[in-house]
């Protein structure tokens, strides 16, 4: 009894130990692993903090959102709108993507542009117009607060479509850059049909309220486009785009792309085979790629 009492103890002791080195190891490793982290920031330029609030506003409205990337520094920066009933949470993972690459990436809601906005404003006034009065006010403030090297736009959905029609009004002297991710040119198109979304309507008699739901949606939000020819619109731009749609794409059909892409000169088109609207998985990842070869291709890599 006396030597198995010895010889579990010894063994006892033993696994203490090794259980010892092996939470050691560990430890080891993760203090190796943070410092290539801070390593890797320090490098890009990032600090820590990679993501804080930022307020700007337009005609008495707040719009709410967020810098990605290090403020106290001189940079181009990139602004980036989001779709019709979304918000500044839908374009995250390219802002992060962004900085990380060494940019100032600002995300904002637009005002009254989303199901769950924390912007001001209601959704009943917005319209195409407003949220490119938004996204100027957005850019007016980042210079005041930040002074950048340079301004790009890029925009997801509804949020392209604005991003194309202010970086033709403002032209490539003030828009170094635009980048459309499945950009709704569809919009006017919607409207002639009677057919935005969720909401069914005569255009020939447009009522004040469209409908209730999923979010209350104006009159006006059909009224402005209605007449719009987008591509005559958008064609004023004439520096570099990047256009990237997917094959798949149930609400913005494939072909207002194709087309699109035909109004630019300096204009690079990417197809995301299978890709419906918006970007997941695989999908996304190959999108990503698309962005960080853009940036040295175009010479804005940091």
């Amino acid at each position: 009894m006396l030597i198995v009492a010895i010889m579990t103890g010894t063994l006892t002791t033993k696994i203490k130990e090794h259980e010892k080195e092996r939470v050691e190891s560990e430890r080891e490793i993760m203090r190796a692993n943070q410092l290539r982290a801070m390593s890797h920031d320090t490098k890009h330029g990032i600090r820590e903090n990679k993501m804080e609030e930022i307020t700007f506003s337009r005609a008495g409205l707040k719009i709410r959102g967020h810098v990605f990337g290090m403020k106290d520094c001189r940079q181009h920066a990139v602004l980036l709108s989001h779709g019709f009933l979304a918000n500044e949470k839908m374009c995250y993972s390219y802002a992060r993507l962004l900085a990380e690459m060494g940019f100032l990436a600002i995300t904002f809601d637009f005002c009254g542009g989303g199901v769950i906005s924390r912007s001001d404003g209601r959704s009943q006034d917005m319209t195409i117009w407003t949220e490119v009065e938004d996204l100027l006010a957005v850019m007016t403030g980042l210079k005041d607060q930040f002074a950048p090297t340079g301004i790009s736009l890029l925009g997801c959905s509804q949020g392209g479509f604005v991003s194309g029609l202010l970086a033709a009004e403002l032209g490539r002297e003030k828009i170094e850059r635009l980048i459309m991710l499945y950009p709704a040119v569809c919009i006017p198109d919607d409207a002639r049909k009677g057919e935005m979304m969720f909401y069914r309507f005569d255009p020939n008699n447009i009522p004040d309220v469209l409908g209730r739901f999923p979010m209350k949606l104006g009159g006006d939000y059909a009224r402005t486009v209605i007449r719009m020819d987008p591509f005559e619109k958008m064609k004023g731009y004439t520096g570099p785009v990047l256009l990237i749609h997917g094959t798949a794409d149930p609400i913005v059909n494939i072909s207002y792309a194709r087309k699109l892409k035909t109004i630019y000169p300096n204009c690079r088109y990417e197809e995301i085979i299978g890709g419906g609207h918006g970007f997941k998985g695989k999908a996304e990842e190959q999108v990503c790629c698309i962005l960080r070869d853009y940036t040295k291709e175009t010479g804005l890599e940091r």
